[in-house]
Parts: structure tokens; C-alpha cells; sequence
């Protein structure tokens, strides 16, 4: 009876036309959606092919974002490392004005302490660091030779016909060539360049001369610009786009207020590590070590170089040491300064991390080193908002959500 049931109600309904999208793998693949998709990837292609041509257009733009992005992004990472402390002031009843001042008194003063205590014994050690660095270098490369020398790795290089002694010191002589013939470059060309020279260091001191007051206006103006963009919004989404400017928002300040005080602490672990174990130059390798590690995952494989080198060098032990000292900072900040500080605000995986610096890097260069996963933490928050828009419009239109398994078991 079931069977016959089945076969009067297909009787019943309209047979649908044979055509090429009717085909069980164009249906398989999204049907006329399909053709749709191409059209709009076929337009895109068009519209990229045509403002190639006529970039030369936004070549006023391209300059006006050049001069604007250095000061810019400067002054957004100090809005909000400052903002907690301009939002604790008016918490105290302070006028925002005079929040804004005390401030910049403090910054001022910072400022001037560091210049005066701190940096005069940094600039010693480092000028001394790169006066004493290429006999580490040499040092640690003899070491490396007289290993392979005895060890049975020798014996597998005779076998090959291999003096790796004469290729290490090929591989030296051609770097110091090659660091003569780019200084004896570089001198020459410094008098067919000075004038480029003095118009990229001008435009960069203008740039850091703008950006107090960028930070001023931002200070005292920051937080009306949501408030605005809302205004410009249709009535129908202000919801919406109040809740993503204020998870961009979030994503944003948590990741830059965090990474700063993840990296202090960093930098003071190692420095007072390296005081215990007395490795040289502990300061300026703590230093270094709070400056990469504003990049995770290669910060401190770049802060941990030039530390292995001076160890290997001075004592065999304090290697040991340095990697005691080395693991217990990794081991704290990841167990317990990055989860209280920075929490799980960013949720993203750590092989994604490295891809977007590995890439961000090559097409940015440091700045697409720094900025690259903040920009892809705000780029992921709008794509997850209009991805849930997209399923709340696709559920409104898909009257029966069986038919596409229907369609899919065919």
C-alpha cells in the first residue's frame, strides 16, 4: 500500500523539465548558483583588470595613505594602551580634559626617565655588543668545526671529498665581501641619495611630531566616533553593527594591551634570569627579548640567538643555564601571565598565527609582522557577523531544510 501511495503522488506532481542544471552533478555542485557564482567572480576579475589599468588615478590616494598610516597606527596602539588609564581618571570624576593632561605628563616623564637612567647604559652595552659580536660569531663557528672534526661526521665527509674547513672559511670570506662591497655601496651611493634620504627622515620626524595629536583628538573624541558610525547606519541594522564595532573593539584593545604587558614581563623575567646565571649583556638581551616579543612564536627565537651565541662562547655550562633560564620564562608566560592577562580573547590557532606572519611579513615587511594578526582578528570578527547573517537569510528562504538532503541523496 505504501508503495502505491508513493507512486500516485509522483504521478501527482509536475515533472521538471530536463535541462543542464537539472544534471545530478551540476546539482551536486549548487545548480543555477553555481552560474551565479562564476558571473560574480567573472565581474570581480573585470572590475580588478580595469583599476589596474588606471591606477595611476589613485596614486594621490596611495601617497595620502603613505603619509597618514605611520601616524595613524601609532596613534591608535597608544589610544588604547592610554584609554584605561583617561577611563579610570573620569571614574575619579576628573574632567576628560585634565585626564587627557595628567597623561601626557606622565608619558612625558616616563619618557625622560628612560632617556636618562636607562638608555645611556643600553646604548654602551649594545655599541660594545657589536664591537665583541663577530669574535662571538667566529668563536662559536671554530667551536662547530673542531665538533665535526672529532666526531665520526668527519669520516662520512672524507668519504664525499668534503673539507668543510675550507667551505666554512670560504662561506666567511664571502660574507665579509659581501658586507664590504654593500658599506663601499652604500657610501657611495649616500651622495646621489642624501637628498631621498633627508625627505624619508623629514617625513618620518613630522610623523612622530603628528602623532600627539592624533592621540589628543582621539583621547577626547574616541569615543564618540561608534556613536556616529551608528548614526550613519540604516535603523534597521544599528543593532547589529553596534555589536560588531564593539567586538571589533574589544578584539582590538585586548590584543594590544595584552601583547605590551605580556612583553614587560617577558623582557623582566629574562633580564633578571640573565643577571642570576650571569650571562653578559643581560640587559640588552632582556631588551631584546621584550621588543620581539611583540611577535609571537618568532619573537623569541629571534631573542634567544644572539643569547645562545654569547653562552656557547663564554662557558659550555651556560648554555644549560640559559635554557633552564629560557624554558621557566616560556613556561610562566604561557601557563600563567598569557592566560590572565590576555585570556582567550582572540581564539586563534597557532599554526594560523605563523601563516599570517610568515605572509603579512613578505607583503608588509615589520609592519605587516606587527599588525597582522590584530587586522586579521578584526578582518575574522566582520566575517563571522556577516556569516551570521548570511545563515539567519538562508534559513529565512529555506522553507523545507529536508529538501537539500533530499537533493543531495539523489
Amino acid at each position: 500500500m505504501e508503495h502505491e501511495k508513493e507512486n500516485l503522488q509522483d504521478k501527482q506532481l509536475p515533472q521538471e523539465k530536463s535541462n543542464f542544471f537539472s544534471t545530478r552533478f551540476i546539482r551536486f555542485l549548487g545548480g543555477k548558483n553555481l552560474l551565479f557564482l562564476l558571473i560574480i567572480v567573472l565581474l570581480i576579475g573585470c572590475v580588478i583588470l580595469v583599476y589596474d589599468k588606471i591606477a595611476f588615478i589613485f596614486q594621490p590616494l596611495r601617497v595620502l595613505f603613505e603619509v597618514v598610516v605611520l601616524p595613524g597606527v601609532l596613534g591608535v596602539i597608544l589610544y588604547y594602551l592610554l584609554r584605561p588609564f583617561l577611563r579610570l581618571f573620569m571614574k575619579w570624576r576628573i574632567p576628560k580634559i585634565w585626564g587627557i593632561l595628567i597623561i601626557y605628563l606622565g608619558v612625558i616623564g616616563l619618557i625622560t626617565l628612560l632617556v636618562l637612567l636607562v638608555y645611556p647604559f643600553l646604548r654602551d652595552q649594545f655599541t660594545n655588543l657589536m664591537q665583541e659580536f663577530p669574535i662571538y660569531f667566529m668563536s662559536f663557528v671554530e667551536d662547530i668545526v673542531s665538533w665535526m672534526n672529532s666526531s665520526r661526521i668527519s669520516e662520512y665527509f672524507e668519504l664525499i671529498n668534503l673539507n668543510y674547513d675550507d667551505v666554512v672559511m670560504k662561506l666567511t670570506g664571502d660574507l665579509v665581501n659581501t658586507v664590504k662591497d654593500l658599506v663601499t655601496g652604500f657610501a657611495s651611493g649616500v651622495a646621489s641619495g642624501i637628498t631621498g634620504f633627508v625627505s624619508a627622515l623629514t617625513g618620518f620626524v613630522l610623523s612622530l611630531v603628528i602623532v600627539p595629536f592624533i592621540l589628543f583628538y582621539l583621547l577626547y573624541e574616541g569615543e564618540k566616533m561608534p556613536k556616529f558610525i551608528l548614526r550613519l547606519s540604516p535603523p534597521g541594522i544599528r543593532g547589529f553593527v553596534g555589536e560588531v564595532l564593539h567586538d571589533m573593539d574589544k578584539q582590538f584593545s585586548s590584543y594590544i594591551q595584552g601583547q605590551i604587558l605580556v612583553s614587560i614581563c617577558i623582557g623582566m623575567m629574562v633580564t633578571i634570569g640573565f643577571l642570576i646565571i650571569g650571562l653578559k649583556y643581560a640587559l640588552l638581551l632582556g631588551f631584546l627579548a621584550m621588543i620581539t616579543s611583540v611577535v609571537p612564536y618568532l619573537g623569541p627565537v629571534i631573542a634567544i640567538t644572539p643569547a645562545f651565541i654569547i653562552a656557547i662562547v663564554s662557558e659550555p655550562f651556560m648554555v644549560v643555564k640559559l635554557i633552564i633560564v629560557w624554558t621557566i620564562v616560556q613556561l610562566i608566560e604561557g601557563k600563567f601571565i598569557s592566560p590572565q592577562i590576555m585570556g582567550k580573547s582572540l581564539s586563534v590557532h597557532p599554526i594560523t598565527i605563523i601563516f599570517i606572519l610568515l605572509t603579512a611579513g613578505s607583503l608588509f615587511g615589520v609592519p605587516g609582522v606587527i599588525l597582522g594578526i590584530p587586522v586579521y582578528a578584526l578582518m575574522k570578527v566582520l566575517v563571522t557577523h556577516f556569516y551570521t547573517l548570511f545563515k539567519i537569510r538562508y534559513n529565512r528562504f529555506q522553507t523545507d531544510p529536508d529538501n537539500l538532503y533530499k537533493d543531495i541523496n539523489r
